[in-house]
């Protein structure tokens, strides 16, 4: 794919959920870029995180999102409206839908939804609540007359770190179920808000841009992780897709915790819809914007040692 030349000027980027890890990686890499930020924050919240955007240079509006009007009046003149929103459906579905209507009654041309996921239009309704809500968001953005882009990124490689139960270090183990030699797309959250920046100032994007900063099976991430810690690391295959399954469902029987966005259960359901292939992100448009460095594994995996 050839190269996409970008004109800054004049762009004002509509930024919501900047105050999240993603929102203020996306407001660096916009005003870096000399972009116009407004940085949508809620109305009467905590207010952590609005320093560093001003910082930044980003402008930083209080919102409510059930004030039409107001939030209309603060996307005004927006040349994309970018949602870095995190929640469920009252936010997915509700404040997310409320910054669409905002967007379109204020003219603005393009919108960018909080997707940053696996290709979940691939999976079938009911295997993860969390992609299924964003299934529900784009039948409401699709029928709106406004131009639509979603950035698919897989998984957080930061997630390795930390949150998915994959990369053990205490064992030294990679632990899986089903194949091992599957692969699986992963993106660190910094190189997805710099590719979403590159996005939101690009006129020309289509309705879905696939990225992965590296496309790896359960023995890469074995490699990886042995190169990472000078340490060798082997595989713990832990049962079937099915016994995972089976887990899922009595983690979720035991602790459903509906109200929490990602509880355990819904990390082990994002790894297995990955482990199925189903959500595989193909093609990808990696080499859209040639100014991009992709972080590999290994080198998320160092730090994380070095830490």
């Amino acid at each position: 794919m050839p190269s996409v030349p970008l004109n800054v000027n004049s762009k004002v980027i509509i930024l919501a959920g900047a105050t999240g890890e993603l929102g203020n990686h996306i407001a660096s890499f916009l005003c870096a870029r000399g972009a116009d930020v407004r940085a949508l924050v809620r109305k009467g919240g905590s207010g952590e995180g609005i320093p560093a955007l001003r910082n930044l240079g980003a402008q930083v509006i209080e919102v409510d999102y059930s004030n039409a009007a107001a939030l209309k009046d603060a996307c005004s003149g927006g040349t994309c409206v970018v949602s870095a929103l995190s929640g469920l459906r009252e936010v997915i579905l509700g404040a997310q839908t409320q910054l669409l209507n905002a967007a379109v009654g204020a003219g603005v041309p393009r919108f960018i939804p909080s997707d940053f996921s696996i290709d979940f239009t691939k999976l079938t309704p009911g295997s993860n609540r969390n992609l299924d809500l964003r299934r529900e968001f784009h039948n409401i953005l699709n029928a709106a007359p406004i131009s639509a882009t979603s950035v698919l990124n897989g998984m957080f490689t930061d997630l390795l770190t930390g949150q998915a139960p994959v990369v053990l270090s205490p064992i030294k183990r990679v632990m899986y179920w089903g194949n091992a030699d599957q692969p699986m797309d992963f993106t660190t959250i910094r190189d997805t808000a710099a590719f979403t920046a590159l996005a939101a100032l690009d006129d020309s994007t289509p309705r879905y841009l696939r990225i992965a900063g590296e496309v790896a099976t359960i023995r890469d991430l074995q490699r990886a992780a042995s190169e990472a810690t000078g340490e060798k690391f082997g595989t713990l295959r832990a049962g079937s897709l099915g016994f995972l399954a089976t887990m899922i469902k009595i983690t979720r029987t035991l602790a459903p915790q509906k109200d929490v966005v990602f509880p355990p259960w819904q990390g082990m359901q994002y790894l297995h819809n990955m482990l199925t292939g189903k959500p595989k992100l193909d093609p990808l448009d990696n080499d859209r914007y040639p100014e991009m460095r992709w972080t590999p594994i290994r080198e998320v995996l160092a730090t994380k040692n070095q830490a």
